[in-house]
């Protein structure tokens, strides 16, 4: 019996995927909504960096690209 805050959904998965998750779930012994739950709890839990860029003072300064900096002169202090 299923708790009664589950909600049914649909995921599109490669053929790949597919096997995948079917060779998971059997060699566990568990469905296929077991791994993919246990997954993102997984997941979710494997603290991630924050993706977002900041463009704090992006504009700021003389407008000036690294751009036309010879690579050489960029890898300066970088051990290159």
């Amino acid at each position: 019996m299923l708790p009664y805050s589950m909600k049914k959904t649909s995921v599109y998965l490669t053929d790949e995927d597919v096997t995948r998750l079917r060779r998971l779930a059997a060699s566990e012994d568990k469905s296929q909504a077991e791994v993919i739950r246990e997954a993102l709890r997984v997941y979710e839990a494997h603290e991630q960096p924050d993706r977002r860029f900041s463009l704090t003072a992006a504009w700021d300064g003389d407008g000036t690209s690294v751009v036309g900096v010879p690579e050489h002169e960029l890898l300066e202090g970088f051990g290159s």
